[in-house]
C-alpha cells in the first residue's frame, strides 16, 4: 500500500491521476453546470424539526443528516460540523448556484439549526463550506469554529468566529476542540491556496468524538486517547484516492485508532465522483464484516439519532 502511494506521488503517478481527475471531470461536470442553469426547483420543502430534538434527550448521540453534515450532543452541547442543507451545492452565478444536486432530501431545514451551541467548518470546500447554509443559520449565539484563512467565509452575524491552528485547542460551552491536521487540502477555487484544513476531536462530558473531515489514508489518528465515536468520510475516492480514502482505508484507520464506533459519511448525497452511489458503504460493510466487526459501524439513514450513551 505504501509502495502503490510513493509511486502515485512520482511524476509518472501524478501524471496518470491528473489523467483521470480531468477525464471524470469532463463526463460530470458539463451535464451538472447545465443542469444548474436550468434548474428551476428550489428545494423540497422544510423538513419537521424533529433531529435536535431527539439528539437533546442523551449524554452522546450523533445524526447524519446527508454527505458529510453531522449533527452531535455532547452533554448539554450541540454541535454541527460541515453543516451544508442547500439543494445544490456549488459557485454562485446571479440567482444560480453552479453545480451538483443532492441525491435525496435534507432531513433538517438549516433554520432549525439556528442558535445551535457550536459549529465546526473542516475546510472550504463547497460541500463543506455551504454560505446559504450557514447564512440561514446565523445567530448570536452560535459559535463557529474554521481553519487559518475561512473566517471570511462565514456569513456575518455569529457570535463569534474562531480560526483554529492545526495543533492548538480551543474550548467552548465546557467542550474541547483540538485541531489535527488531514491529509486533504483547503482550496476554495483552482487558485486559492491560503486556507487550511482542519480535523478536530471534541472532548466533554467525559466522551470523545472525532470527525476527521476529508482526508487520505494517514497514520495522524492512530495516537489518539480513547475515542468513542470516530466521524470518517468513505466517498469520492474514484479517482481521488489521493485526497479522500477508500472504504477499506477507513477501515484499517479506524482499526488502528482506540475507537469504540465508526460513523461514515460523505457518501450518497452528492455525484462528486466516479464510484457508484450505493458502493462505499457496501465496501466497509464487507471491510467490517471480514473483520468480524460489523457491529462497530453505525450504519444509519440521514437523520437518524444514534445514542452511544
Amino acid at each position: 500500500m505504501t509502495r502503490a502511494r510513493n509511486n502515485a506521488n512520482q511524476p509518472a503517478g501524478r501524471t496518470r491521476r491528473t489523467a483521470k481527475a480531468i477525464r471524470s471531470g469532463v463526463r460530470r461536470y458539463p451535464r451538472t453546470i447545465l443542469a444548474s442553469v436550468f434548474d428551476t426547483h428550489h428545494g423540497h420543502g422544510d423538513p419537521p424539526d424533529e433531529v435536535l430534538d431527539q439528539l437533546e434527550h442523551h449524554a452522546l448521540a450523533l445524526a447524519w443528516i446527508g454527505h458529510a453534515s453531522v449533527l452531535a450532543r455532547m452533554g448539554t452541547t450541540t454541535i454541527a460540523v460541515d453543516p451544508v442543507l442547500s439543494a445544490r451545492i456549488g459557485m454562485k452565478l446571479g440567482k444560480r448556484i453552479l453545480g451538483p444536486a443532492r441525491l435525496q432530501p435534507s432531513p433538517v431545514s438549516p433554520k432549525n439549526l439556528r442558535a445551535i451551541d457550536l459549529v465546526l467548518l473542516t475546510h472550504a470546500h463547497f460541500d463543506h463550506l455551504d454560505k446559504p447554509t450557514l447564512a440561514a443559520m446565523v445567530s448570536d449565539t452560535t459559535i463557529v469554529i474554521t481553519p487559518p484563512g475561512c473566517e471570511r467565509l462565514v456569513p456575518p452575524g455569529f457570535a463569534e468566529v474562531r480560526a483554529l491552528a492545526t495543533g492548538r485547542s480551543t474550548e467552548v460551552f465546557g467542550i474541547t476542540i483540538e485541531a489535527i491536521k488531514p491529509r486533504h487540502w483547503g482550496a476554495r477555487t483552482v487558485l486559492d491556496r491560503r486556507r487550511r484544513v482542519n480535523a478536530y476531536v471534541a472532548t466533554g462530558d467525559g466522551h470523545r468524538v472525532l470527525f476527521a473531515g476529508d482526508t487520505a489514508e494517514t497514520g495522524v489518528f492512530k495516537d489518539l486517547d480513547p475515542i468513542d465515536v470516530a466521524v470518517f468520510g468513505i466517498g469520492a475516492y474514484e479517482p481521488w484516492e489521493h485526497m479522500h480514502a477508500t472504504p477499506e482505508q477507513v477501515w484499517a484507520m479506524f482499526q488502528a485508532m482506540n475507537a469504540r464506533y465508526l460513523l461514515p459519511v460523505h457518501h450518497s448525497t452528492f455525484e462528486l465522483s466516479d464510484e457508484p452511489v450505493d458502493e462505499p458503504m457496501q465496501r466497509l460493510l464487507a471491510a467490517a464484516k471480514a473483520s468480524d466487526a460489523r457491529e462497530l459501524v453505525l450504519d444509519a439513514a440521514p437523520g437518524e439519532v444514534l445514542a452511544v450513551e
